[in-house]
C-alpha cells in the first residue's frame, strides 16, 4: 500500500495500536496473573494469612521467591540494555526496523504462550519462558518508541503518546476481565479448577498480542535508509550511543533530563513489577478471595491510568512538560510512604487508585517530553530512543536486584518500596535543574 504521510491520522492511529496489542503483556504477565500464578506455586500462608514458606530451590540453592524473580527479572532488563545497541544500528542503518519489531513481538508472544508449561519441576524452562518474553516485550518496545518522531510532528507527540497508553490500558483490560472470567468461573468452561484456564490466559495473550499487532504493521513506514549491511554495522549502536553520549555536553536540557529520568524511572518500573507481589505477601486477605481482590486491584490501577495519561497530558500543555514531572515524582513520594503502612485491602485498593493515576501519567509524559528534546531534523530516531531505553533498562537492572537485596535482608517487600522513596525525592530534585529551553519553552509558554 501506499505510504501514509507524516502525521496522518490513521498512521498515528496505526501506531498506537501497537499498545493495544502489546500491553497485555504488561497486565496478565508481568503485572497480575503470572505473579498471582507464581505466588500459588511458590507461597504458604497459614489460616491467619501470614506467609509461612516462600522459598524456591534452584541449582541446590534456596532463594526467597521474590528474590529469584527480581534476579531473573533483572537478568532480562540488563540483556535488553546491552542488546539494544546492536539491534538499534542494524535497524537504523539497513532500514528495517519493522522486521525487528515484529521480530521480538513475536519472540515475547510464543514465550507467554510457553508459560502454560511452567511447573516447579521444570523451573528452568519457566524461568526461560518468562524471561524470553520480557526479552521480547521490551525489545521491540526499542523499534516501536522510535516510530514516534517519524510518525508525528511535535505538537502531535503528547496527544498521540497519550492516545497509545489509553489504548493498551484499555485493550489489555478486556483481555484481563476474559481471563478473571474463565479462572473465577472455571465450571462454566468445563475446567475442574482454576489452574487450566490460568495456563490458558498465557495462551490467549501471546495469541493477542501477535494478532492486533499485524494492524500496526499494515501501517508504519519500513525504516528511513535502505544501505547494504557491512560487518562494522554490528557495533554501529555502540559507536551510535558513543556520538549521543558525546552530544549532550552540547545538549545540558537533554543530559540533565536523560539524568533525572534515570533515576525516577528506576524507582517506577520497579515499583510496577513488584506491586502485585507486594500485595499477594503484605496484605492480609484473610475472609477475602485474595485471587479477586489483586485483579480488582490491577484492574482499577489500568482504569484509572487511562485518566491519568490524559490528565497528565493536559496539565503538561498549561504548566510545561517538567513541572508536571516534578508534581508527578511528588505524588509517587507519597504513595511509596502510604504502601509502607499498607496492611487491609482497602488500604491496598486505594493504593492501587493513585498508583494508576500517576502511573499512566509518568510513562506517557516521559516518552513524549524525551522526543520533543531531541534535536531538530534528526532521522536516526532509532539510536536516541535506544540510548533512551538502554537507560531506562539499566536503572531497571539496578532497582530490581535492590529490591532483592533489601527485601533478602528484611524478609518484607513494604521495606523495599519504602527504600524507593529516596529515587522519586533525588529525581525531583534533578529535574528542577533541567533548562527550561527549546520546544518545552515554547510549549510551555503557549
Amino acid at each position: 500500500m501506499q505510504q501514509l504521510p507524516k502525521g496522518s491520522k490513521k498512521l498515528l492511529t496505526a501506531w498506537a495500536f501497537y499498545d493495544w496489542a502489546n500491553s497485555v503483556y504488561s497486565l496478565v504477565i508481568a503485572s497480575t496473573i503470572f505473579p498471582i500464578f507464581y505466588a500459588a506455586l511458590t507461597v504458604v500462608k497459614n489460616d491467619e494469612g501470614e506467609v509461612v514458606q516462600d522459598t524456591v530451590r534452584l541449582l541446590g540453592i534456596d532463594f526467597n521467591n521474590d528474590s529469584l524473580i527480581s534476579y531473573v527479572t533483572a537478568l532480562a532488563f540488563l540483556t535488553v540494555a546491552v542488546m539494544s545497541p546492536f539491534l538499534s544500528g542494524i535497524a537504523d542503518y539497513v532500514g528495517n526496523k519493522k522486521n525487528f519489531l515484529k521480530f521480538f513481538c513475536y519472540l515475547g508472544a510464543l514465550s507467554c504462550i510457553g508459560l502454560y508449561w511452567f511447573s516447579l519441576e521444570d523451573l528452568w524452562f519457566g524461568l526461560g519462558c518468562y524471561f524470553l518474553a520480557l526479552v521480547g516485550f521490551w525489545a521491540s518496545l526499542v523499534f516501536y518508541n522510535s516510530y514516534l518522531p517519524d510518525i508525528a510532528f511535535p505538537d502531535q507527540q503528547d496527544k498521540v503518546s497519550a492516545k497509545g497508553f489509553s489504548l493498551g490500558y484499555i485493550g489489555s483490560v478486556i483481555l484481563l476481565v476474559l481471563c478473571l472470567l474463565m479462572i473465577l468461573n472455571y465450571e462454566w468452561f468445563g475446567f475442574e479448577n482454576e489452574g487450566m484456564p490460568t495456563r490458558i490466559s498465557f495462551i490467549l495473550t501471546g495469541v493477542w498480542w501477535i494478532g492486533f499487532s499485524q494492524i500496526t504493521y499494515y501501517y508504519l513506514p519500513k525504516g528511513n535508509k535502505k544501505e547494504k549491511l557491512t560487518r562494522n554495522v554490528l557495533f554501529n549502536g555502540f559507536r551510535e550511543l558513543k556520538t549521543i553520549w558525546n552530544s549532550l555536553k552540547h545538549n545540558p536540557q537533554l543530559k540533565k533530563y536523560l539524568t533525572a529520568f534515570f533515576v525516577y524511572s528506576m524507582a517506577v518500573q520497579t515499583v510496577m513489577l513488584i506491586a502485585t507481589y507486594f500485595g499477594i505477601e503484605e496484605v492480609n486477605w484473610t475472609g477475602q478471595d485474595a485471587t479477586t481482590g489483586l485483579i480488582v486491584s490491577i484492574l482499577l490501577i489500568q482504569l484509572v491510568a487511562v485518566a491519568g495519561a490524559t490528565i497528565t497530558s493536559r496539565l503538561s500543555a498549561k504548566i510545561g512538560n517538567i513541572q508536571t514531572l516534578i508534581l508527578v515524582n511528588i505524588l509517587w513520594i507519597g504513595i511509596c510512604i502510604y504502601a509502607f503502612f499498607v496492611k487491609t485491602p482497602m488500604q491496598f485498593y486505594i493504593a492501587a487508585g493513585f498508583v494508576g493515576l500517576v502511573m499512566g501519567g509518568i510513562q506517557t509524559l516521559s516518552r513524549s517530553t524525551y522526543s520533543k528534546m531531541l534535536p531538530e531534523g534528526t532521522l536516526d530516531t532509532t539510536s536516541y530512543f535506544s540510548f533512551y531505553d538502554v537507560s531506562e533498562k539499566i536503572g531497571i537492572v539496578i532497582g530490581m536486584v535492590l529490591y532483592g537485596m533489601v527485601t533478602q535482608v528484611f524478609g518484607s517487600i513494604r521495606f523495599s518500596v519504602l527504600f524507593l522513596t529516596a529515587f522519586f525525592m533525588i529525581g525531583v530534585f534533578l529535574l528542577l535543574k533541567v533548562p527550561r529551553t527549546g520546544k518545552l519553552q515554547k510549549k510551555e509558554a503557549a
